[in-house]
């Protein structure tokens, strides 16, 4: 099983972005040392509390400084963008970083996002289905394109306006052949979008945010879409996410991790449902649908998706989940404000050195996958 890592990012409102955002750089560093395979980050445009507004030029900050971690769009929220740009944005970028290079996509779900570029009435599933396939179909063909899809919104073409002695007319390829691996975040219990990703070969990643639970269903779901289309679905293409902290110690690891006021790990749930309940979308952190609202609340959820502990404790809670879920590929570590930089950067030190090397010698010992949820 895999290590990666994921950061929305999530910060106090109160922080100076000059700061956070080197903090930020400084946890992909620190997780290319201790050998994570991947780091996804998370863009929004109108969040104070979400610094960072076009992933793709944050990661590009991090090409140089990092050394086998792949930098991945955690996402790049597709609705926002002409799909000319982005294709071009992200071509560019794969050849920057020489293919350690992750397309992670979504629609964008934020609304303020969407009322600042003028596309809050408009269908953003649709806007996001018609760019995806228009950045495709770039990367597939040559000059002049000619990109005229059926319902489709966005036509691409240069060839008015080419002169290819001069080299004009011509957009970018990516640096991996035919395109990067794209993957797509998948939130919602029974996820219909999530079957299109199987039709289409795109890799999911199930979010922190769901209740462990649901998890199954984006994997049946997953695998139907890969049945659709002919294919067998690889388990090795699953990434799940969970928010994790390590400690050397018990009561550090509840206290830093659940129960204390100043804890990173309650503000990132007090204010994620706080963002989720406006959205309309807090179902996921039920257990049951049938559940009240008021039953969530910070503690609440601190409690129920925080994996906590000293290294055999949290190998413990790791290997539940995988018998939960089944087989997955990548375990992707959520990363938080650093409220206490030593503790945070101890808890991805003992995750990477210590928790998933016992976790992987588990699964060996087993000598097969997990049962197949």
């Amino acid at each position: 099983m895999r290590l990666g890592y994921f950061t929305m990012p999530l910060h106090p409102m109160g922080r100076n972005c000059t700061e956070t955002l080197q903090e930020d750089r400084q946890a992909i560093i620190l997780a290319d040392k201790l050998g994570f395979y991947d780091a996804f980050v998370g863009e929004h445009l109108t969040e104070i509390t979400e610094n960072i507004v076009c992933s793709m030029l944050f990661l590009a900050t991090l090409v140089s400084d990092t050394k086998n971690i792949k930098l991945a769009t955690g996402t790049s929220n597709i609705s926002q963008w002409h799909p000319a740009m982005l294709a071009s944005h992200a071509a560019m970028f794969d050849h920057l970083a020489k293919g350690r290079f992750i397309f992670g996509i979504s629609p964008g779900i934020l609304r303020c996002d969407a009322e600042a570029l003028g596309i809050l009435d408009e269908d953003r599933n649709k806007l996001f289905a018609d760019a995806i396939d228009v950045i495709l179909e770039i990367w597939k063909r040559e000059q002049p394109y000619d990109i005229d899809l059926p319902n489709n919104r966005y036509k691409v073409t240069t060839r008015t306006t080419r002169r290819l002695e001069i080299g004009r007319g011509h957009l970018y390829k990516p640096y991996q052949n035919p395109h990067p691996e794209i993957v797509g975040t998948v939130v919602a219990p029974y996820s219909k979008g999530v079957i299109a990703m199987g039709r289409r070969d795109f890799h999911p990643l199930s979010a922190n945010f769901l209740m462990s639970k649901w998890l199954p269903t984006h994997w049946a779901n997953y695998e139907q879409g890969k049945k659709e289309v002919g294919k067998v679905a690889d388990r090795n293409d699953w990434r799940i996410a969970r928010t994790i902290f390590v400690a050397d110690n018990d009561k550090v690891a509840e206290s830093y991790g659940c129960t204390d006021a100043n804890s990173p790990y309650r503000y990132y749930w007090r204010l994620l449902l706080t963002k989720m309940i406006s959205a309309g979308r807090h179902a996921a952190f039920k257990l049951n649908e049938s559940d009240p609202d008021s039953i969530l609340t910070e503690e609440y959820l601190t409690d129920k998706l925080v994996l906590r502990g000293t290294v055999n404790k949290v190998v413990d809670q790791i290997l539940a989940l995988r018998e939960e879920t089944g087989d997955f590929g990548e375990l992707v570590y959520a990363g938080m404000d650093w409220v206490d930089p030593a503790l945070t950067k101890r808890s991805m030190e003992l995750m990477a050195t210590e928790v998933m090397p016992r976790v992987n010698a588990a699964i060996a010992r087993e000598g097969k996958p997990a049962r197949a949820a």
